[in-house]
């Protein structure tokens, strides 16, 4: 049995906040979510039904050069598992370093063979 539950959230880096909201707003006719926290950065939560996409204005959008050491503030996609021990465990199999979450929520950050940046949260 998988222990995926769901797609939680997309992230994005753009270079222009306010043109990358506009853009989304009208492909999508998606709404803020004004919860955001500040989280040290510009940005915004986007819902988009069950899930949301997350925009984010940081130092670089280049995916090439001047990657986020920490996943969480880069390019991520994030899923919603039942268990987080269960994916910290296969990570340490696996030899792939991994983060916890900053801001000490039920979540770690590691990156695919690519450097494409994954988040594992554990529903609650």
């Amino acid at each position: 049995m998988s222990n995926l539950l769901a797609i939680h959230h997309v992230s994005f880096c753009v270079v222009d906040l306010e043109i990358s909201l506009s853009f989304y707003q009208k492909l999508l006719s998606v709404e803020v979510d004004r919860t955001r926290p500040d989280l040290g950065y510009e940005g915004v939560w986007l819902n988009a039904g069950a899930q949301q996409i997350h925009l984010m204005r940081l130092p670089s959008s280049d995916p090439s050069t001047g990657r986020a050491a920490h996943v969480g503030r880069d390019r991520h996609v994030a899923f919603l598992v039942m268990n987080l021990s269960v994916i910290e465990k296969r990570l340490k199999r696996m030899s792939i370093n991994f983060t916890r979450s900053q801001s000490g929520r039920l979540a770690l950050f590691c990156r695919d063979p690519d450097g494409n940046g994954l988040e594992f949260i554990q529903e609650v």
